[in-house]
Protein backbone atom coordinates (compact mmCIF):
# COMPACT_ATOMS: atom_id res chain seq x y z
CA UNK A 1 0.00 0.00 0.00
CA UNK A 2 1.44 3.16 -1.36
CA UNK A 3 1.20 5.93 1.69
CA UNK A 4 2.14 9.56 2.24
CA UNK A 5 3.94 8.73 5.34
CA UNK A 6 7.67 9.19 5.48
CA UNK A 7 8.34 5.17 5.04
CA UNK A 8 12.38 5.86 4.71
CA UNK A 9 15.45 8.17 6.22
CA UNK A 10 18.02 8.15 4.24
CA UNK A 11 21.76 8.05 4.73
CA UNK A 12 23.61 10.78 4.48
CA UNK A 13 27.15 10.97 3.47
CA UNK A 14 27.29 14.48 1.77
CA UNK A 15 30.72 15.34 0.00
CA UNK A 16 31.98 19.17 -0.23
CA UNK A 17 31.16 20.93 -3.65
CA UNK A 18 31.13 24.63 -3.90
CA UNK A 19 27.74 26.46 -4.97
CA UNK A 20 27.19 28.38 -7.80
CA UNK A 21 25.86 31.45 -9.07
CA UNK A 22 23.58 31.57 -12.47
CA UNK A 23 23.18 34.36 -14.98
CA UNK A 24 22.27 34.87 -18.56
CA UNK A 25 24.06 35.32 -21.81
CA UNK A 26 21.88 36.00 -24.89
CA UNK A 27 18.52 34.48 -22.67
CA UNK A 28 20.09 30.89 -22.06
CA UNK A 29 21.35 29.66 -18.55
CA UNK A 30 25.21 30.40 -17.14
CA UNK A 31 26.87 29.59 -14.37
CA UNK A 32 29.85 31.56 -12.82
CA UNK A 33 32.83 28.96 -11.96
CA UNK A 34 35.73 29.16 -10.75
CA UNK A 35 37.49 29.35 -14.16
CA UNK A 36 34.63 31.84 -16.25
CA UNK A 37 31.11 31.63 -16.87
CA UNK A 38 30.36 28.55 -18.62
CA UNK A 39 26.50 27.50 -20.52
CA UNK A 40 24.56 25.24 -18.49
CA UNK A 41 24.38 21.27 -19.61
CA UNK A 42 20.84 21.93 -21.01
CA UNK A 43 21.78 25.38 -22.71
CA UNK A 44 24.29 23.33 -24.60
CA UNK A 45 22.33 20.45 -25.44
CA UNK A 46 19.58 22.47 -27.05
CA UNK A 47 21.61 24.42 -29.07
CA UNK A 48 24.22 21.16 -30.29
CA UNK A 49 21.21 18.46 -30.91
CA UNK A 50 17.89 18.17 -33.05
CA UNK A 51 14.74 19.76 -31.60
CA UNK A 52 12.71 19.16 -34.82
CA UNK A 53 9.89 17.14 -32.86
CA UNK A 54 9.42 20.33 -30.34
CA UNK A 55 9.40 22.44 -33.54
CA UNK A 56 6.89 20.23 -35.18
CA UNK A 57 4.61 20.55 -31.98
CA UNK A 58 4.99 24.29 -31.69
CA UNK A 59 3.85 24.90 -35.05
CA UNK A 60 1.04 21.99 -34.81
CA UNK A 61 -0.67 23.83 -31.52
CA UNK A 62 0.49 27.16 -31.91
CA UNK A 63 2.96 29.50 -29.88
CA UNK A 64 0.61 30.33 -27.12
CA UNK A 65 -0.58 27.19 -26.64
CA UNK A 66 3.10 25.53 -26.48
CA UNK A 67 4.39 28.25 -24.54
CA UNK A 68 1.39 27.16 -21.56
CA UNK A 69 1.77 23.90 -21.85
CA UNK A 70 5.56 23.63 -21.15
CA UNK A 71 4.99 26.02 -18.14
CA UNK A 72 2.40 23.99 -17.11
CA UNK A 73 5.07 21.10 -17.36
CA UNK A 74 8.23 23.17 -15.75
CA UNK A 75 6.03 23.94 -12.89
CA UNK A 76 4.40 20.48 -12.06
CA UNK A 77 8.61 19.21 -12.58
CA UNK A 78 9.94 21.65 -10.21
CA UNK A 79 7.17 20.86 -7.37
CA UNK A 80 7.88 17.39 -7.75
CA UNK A 81 11.42 18.20 -7.75
CA UNK A 82 11.05 19.64 -4.46
CA UNK A 83 8.96 17.18 -2.91
CA UNK A 84 11.86 14.51 -3.62
CA UNK A 85 14.23 16.51 -2.63
CA UNK A 86 12.83 17.08 0.77
CA UNK A 87 11.97 13.52 1.37
CA UNK A 88 15.60 12.63 0.70
CA UNK A 89 16.95 15.15 3.12
CA UNK A 90 14.77 13.81 5.91
CA UNK A 91 12.95 16.83 5.59
CA UNK A 92 9.04 17.81 5.76
CA UNK A 93 8.20 17.21 2.52
CA UNK A 94 4.06 17.02 2.35
CA UNK A 95 3.07 20.49 3.89
CA UNK A 96 1.77 22.56 1.59
CA UNK A 97 1.75 20.35 -1.37
CA UNK A 98 -0.68 19.96 -3.82
CA UNK A 99 -2.47 16.96 -4.37
CA UNK A 100 -1.98 16.34 -7.69
CA UNK A 101 1.75 16.77 -7.06
CA UNK A 102 1.96 14.70 -4.04
CA UNK A 103 0.18 11.73 -6.36
CA UNK A 104 3.34 12.24 -8.72
CA UNK A 105 5.40 11.87 -6.44
CA UNK A 106 3.94 8.69 -4.75
CA UNK A 107 4.17 6.79 -7.71
CA UNK A 108 8.02 6.58 -7.59
CA UNK A 109 8.26 7.00 -3.59
CA UNK A 110 8.23 3.60 -3.03
CA UNK A 111 11.09 2.59 -5.39
CA UNK A 112 13.39 5.88 -4.01
CA UNK A 113 12.74 3.62 -0.30
CA UNK A 114 14.15 0.15 -2.19
CA UNK A 115 16.73 1.26 -4.33
CA UNK A 116 18.43 4.75 -2.99
CA UNK A 117 21.32 4.03 -0.71
CA UNK A 118 24.01 6.24 0.33
CA UNK A 119 23.41 10.12 -0.61
CA UNK A 120 26.33 12.11 -1.21
CA UNK A 121 24.54 15.62 -2.63
CA UNK A 122 21.29 16.64 -3.41
CA UNK A 123 20.62 19.51 -6.13
CA UNK A 124 24.56 19.67 -6.34
CA UNK A 125 26.08 22.31 -8.14
CA UNK A 126 28.44 20.85 -11.25
CA UNK A 127 30.70 21.91 -13.12
CA UNK A 128 33.76 20.88 -15.32
CA UNK A 129 37.09 22.60 -16.80
CA UNK A 130 37.07 19.90 -19.60
CA UNK A 131 34.03 20.30 -20.91
CA UNK A 132 33.48 24.01 -20.17
CA UNK A 133 29.92 23.28 -19.09
CA UNK A 134 27.99 23.83 -15.18
CA UNK A 135 24.64 22.42 -13.84
CA UNK A 136 23.10 20.94 -11.03
CA UNK A 137 22.09 16.95 -11.33
CA UNK A 138 19.00 15.89 -8.99
CA UNK A 139 20.53 13.21 -6.79
CA UNK A 140 24.45 12.08 -6.46
CA UNK A 141 23.38 8.70 -4.50
CA UNK A 142 24.10 4.95 -4.60
CA UNK A 143 21.32 3.11 -6.36
CA UNK A 144 21.31 -0.99 -5.88
CA UNK A 145 24.56 -0.56 -4.42
CA UNK A 146 26.35 1.23 -7.63
CA UNK A 147 27.04 5.25 -7.34
CA UNK A 148 24.95 7.13 -9.28
CA UNK A 149 23.88 10.08 -11.32
CA UNK A 150 20.06 10.00 -10.74
CA UNK A 151 17.31 12.93 -12.48
CA UNK A 152 13.64 13.27 -12.06
CA UNK A 153 11.46 13.43 -14.69
CA UNK A 154 7.57 13.79 -15.15
CA UNK A 155 5.80 13.05 -18.13
CA UNK A 156 2.07 12.58 -19.21
CA UNK A 157 2.57 9.16 -20.90
CA UNK A 158 5.51 6.77 -21.24
CA UNK A 159 8.36 8.03 -23.35
CA UNK A 160 10.08 5.68 -25.92
CA UNK A 161 14.02 5.43 -25.42
CA UNK A 162 15.08 6.77 -28.68
CA UNK A 163 13.26 9.88 -27.86
CA UNK A 164 14.78 10.86 -24.79
CA UNK A 165 18.56 10.26 -25.72
CA UNK A 166 19.25 13.72 -24.16
CA UNK A 167 18.17 12.50 -20.68
CA UNK A 168 21.27 10.09 -20.81
CA UNK A 169 23.42 12.60 -22.08
CA UNK A 170 22.59 14.93 -19.67
CA UNK A 171 23.52 12.52 -16.77
CA UNK A 172 26.54 11.16 -18.13
CA UNK A 173 27.67 14.72 -18.37
CA UNK A 174 26.91 15.25 -14.57
CA UNK A 175 28.52 11.31 -14.38
CA UNK A 176 31.71 13.09 -15.56
CA UNK A 177 31.33 16.74 -14.17
CA UNK A 178 31.13 15.01 -10.54
CA UNK A 179 34.30 12.80 -10.81
CA UNK A 180 36.24 16.28 -11.57
CA UNK A 181 34.67 17.86 -8.31
CA UNK A 182 34.80 14.80 -6.17
CA UNK A 183 37.10 11.51 -5.10
CA UNK A 184 34.05 9.27 -6.13
CA UNK A 185 33.45 7.72 -9.37
CA UNK A 186 29.56 7.45 -10.60
CA UNK A 187 29.67 4.99 -13.42
CA UNK A 188 25.75 4.54 -13.05
CA UNK A 189 23.03 6.56 -14.36
CA UNK A 190 19.30 6.60 -13.83
CA UNK A 191 16.21 8.48 -15.06
CA UNK A 192 13.68 8.22 -13.16
CA UNK A 193 10.30 9.01 -14.98
CA UNK A 194 7.09 10.04 -13.18
CA UNK A 195 4.12 8.59 -15.54
CA UNK A 196 0.51 9.99 -15.21
CA UNK A 197 -1.90 7.27 -13.92
CA UNK A 198 0.58 4.94 -14.95
CA UNK A 199 3.88 3.21 -13.11
CA UNK A 200 7.09 4.92 -13.18
CA UNK A 201 9.41 4.05 -15.54
CA UNK A 202 13.16 3.67 -14.53
CA UNK A 203 16.28 3.80 -17.15
CA UNK A 204 18.80 2.11 -15.48
CA UNK A 205 22.25 2.65 -17.31
CA UNK A 206 25.91 2.29 -17.79
CA UNK A 207 27.27 5.77 -18.56
CA UNK A 208 29.98 4.51 -20.66
CA UNK A 209 27.56 3.76 -23.92
CA UNK A 210 27.29 7.60 -23.69
CA UNK A 211 30.67 9.28 -23.48
CA UNK A 212 31.53 9.24 -26.69
CA UNK A 213 28.50 11.50 -27.37
CA UNK A 214 29.24 13.29 -24.46
CA UNK A 215 32.58 14.05 -25.91
CA UNK A 216 31.29 14.85 -29.55
CA UNK A 217 28.75 17.36 -28.09
CA UNK A 218 30.89 19.16 -25.29
CA UNK A 219 34.23 19.33 -26.69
Amino acid sequence: MITTKRTKEFLHSFVTLEDLQTTEVDGKRHYVTPEGVFPSVTTVLSKKTSKQSLDEWRARVGEEEANRVMKLATDRGTAVHNICENYILNKEYRRGVMPTDMHTFLQIKPYLDLNVGSVYAVEAPLWSSRLRTAGRTDLLAGWQGVNSIIDFKTSKRPKKEEYIENYFIQATCYSLMAEERTALKFPQIVIVIAVDHEDPQIFVRNRDQYVDRVLEIFQ
